[in-house]
């Protein structure tokens, strides 16, 4: 991993009790240790296409696991007339279609389905699905902070835009560095607050009941795509999806999310961190596909999510670097069906601190994906010493001109795991105090699971900065009436956000590191 500094390699056990949150997955290589592990778990021979049986237990999911299922891709946008019969014929059945897009699933009947199928006409390409990892649930240090749910908060209602929104009223006031890092605050003081605006966020589990989120969270239209899991079922007491809804649209009882009156649509696309790539493309389709066709109606998708494919180091069979190919191209189906339906799509860029620049034989999924918002992530060394360098690039960031569109803040470490400082500090907020390693107050503080209905704590990562943004754009749409095209979206962030680094687009920063008040027309 490229550190801004060497670390120091005395204190890797107190790493590794460190929150990070990841939003990218093992398929990046970070530490050599586990070339081996990788390569062996991915092997393409252990990938046996003759292999009918469908996945059906989705409870102990290995990546590299095969689900029993093939993704179809047309040669057009739409789907063959007759593929049904087609697919038959060739020994398979079609469970699922998205004729939207142009793909179909199937499932093989035949140990030579496969085969025969890839050669049906109209078809550009067959491609069995598989689970990986996509994001990582962090070590908590210490007991979660729970929020004590009998003390009254005095609720103020945002009933237009210049009604100000007193968000000083939050149990973890003086908690939270990353709003006003972006100057949220200010949006908030002139009553924008993301109010009517809906977002989706493409997760893990979210903890429906949470205080902080329950008031925000569309349950209705709250939908879990992994079979035999609800959207507010997952594993462990962190709750990935859980933490991101909460940065994105907190309700200000214990945190105050960047947009704290926006609409949380929850779609669970993985499980315990991992899925399948069917998943997440129904998560996406089902987001950008408006209430009224039964879709969940979003203006906004969130995927702290991503999987790293190294096509020249771990895909070594030209197969298996075809099969990716073409789940890539599924996927620039779905984000782009996303944006002519009016939605703006937005994705973490990656924790590899990795120079996609140079590193031109990685892809990231989705965050390179067409039509997508890749947002990298900063972060103060020390901001309880009252350091306020909150646009430093967090040193595990993926970064680069091809990869990084805007910068927002997720949190960093750096403090220890850079800087070797591993001292206790004491944080003292407006009603709570809480003393714990320095390094740890220099992340996102945040809702998490828990085991009540008011617990939260701290992660860092890519996965913090994009719900960030996020937020930023539901604040904006607010302002415009909801009505903003993601070619919009991208044009008044460019002009809004901070220009660091280099000139123009930055490896780091790409357009700038973004301004929620500027966003929103708050001067």
């Amino acid at each position: 991993m490229n550190y801004f500094k060497k670390p120091k390699l005395s204190h890797l056990v107190v790493i590794a009790s460190l929150l990070f949150a990841g939003c990218n997955s093992d398929l990046m290589q970070v530490d050599p240790i586990q070339e081996s592990i990788l390569e062996e778990g991915l092997n393409i021979s252990q990938f046996d296409l003759s292999e009918i049986t469908e996945m059906t237990d989705f409870s102990n999911m290995r990546q590299g696991d095969f689900t029993g299922r093939f993704l179809i891709l047309s040669k057009g946008q739409s789907l063959p007339n007759n593929l049904e019969r087609s697919i038959q014929n060739a020994g398979g059945e079609i469970v699922k279609t998205y004729p939207e897009i142009g793909v179909a699933v199937a499932v093989a009947r035949s140990a030579d389905f496969h085969t025969k199928a890839s050669s049906i006409s109209g078809i550009e390409s067959i491609t069995p699905d598989l689970i990986l990892q996509y994001t990582e649930e962090p070590n908590l240090v210490g007991p979660e902070t729970t929020l004590d749910a009998a003390r009254a908060r005095q609720s103020v209602e945002t009933s237009a835009i210049g009604t100000p929104f007193n968000y000083k009223t939050a149990l973890f006031d003086g908690w939270q560095w990353a709003p006003a890092s972006i100057n949220a605050p200010k949006a908030w003081d002139a009553g924008v607050t993301g109010k009517g605006v809906r977002v989706a966020v493409i997760d893990g589990g979210f903890h429906s009941t949470h205080i902080d989120l329950a008031p925000n969270l569309d349950i209705a239209n709250s939908i879990s795509t992994v079979p035999g899991f609800n959207f507010n079922q997952d594993i462990g007491t962190f709750w990935h999806g859980t933490h991101v809804a909460g940065i994105v649209a907190a309700s200000g009882f214990g945190v105050v999310g960047i947009a704290p009156k926006a609409t949380i649509i929850g779609v669970k696309s993985l499980h315990n961190g991992s899925g399948a790539f069917e998943w997440i493309l129904d998560g996406i389709l089902y987001a950008a596909t408006p209430l009224s066709q039964g879709g969940g109606g979003a203006q906004i998708i969130n995927m702290s999510l991503g999987a790293t494919i190294d096509y020249r180091n771990n895909w070594k069979d030209p197969a298996f670097r075809v099969f990716f190919r073409e789940l890539q191209k599924t996927y620039d189906r779905a984000t782009r069906y996303a944006t002519q339906n009016g939605v703006t799509v937005i994705a973490s860029a990656g924790n590899g601190a990795t120079n996609y620049d140079d590193a031109k034989e990685l892809f990231k999924l989705p965050a390179q994906n067409q039509h997508v918002l890749s947002i990298s992530s900063t972060g103060p060394t020390g901001w309880v010493f009252g350091n306020m360098n909150f646009s430093q690039p967090a040193y595990y960031t993926d970064f680069g001109k091809s990869l990084v569109d805007f910068a927002a803040p997720g949190g960093t470490v750096g403090l220890a795991i850079v800087e070797g400082n591993y001292s206790p500090c004491t944080l003292i907020g407006t009603y709570r105090t809480a003393t714990n390693t320095c390094a740890v107050f220099d992340q996102v503080f945040s809702t998490v699971r828990g085991t009540t209905n008011g617990n939260y704590n701290w992660a860092q990562g890519t996965s913090m900065a994009s719900p960030a943004l996020a937020g930023v754009v539901a604040l904006m749409m607010e302002v415009n009436g909801g009505n903003m095209t993601p070619a919009q979206v991208r044009a008044k962030l460019s002009q809004t956000a901070t220009d660091l680094g280099k000139p123009g687009n930055d490896e780091y920063y790409g357009r700038g590191f973004v301004d929620a008040a500027k966003a929103a027309g708050v001067n």
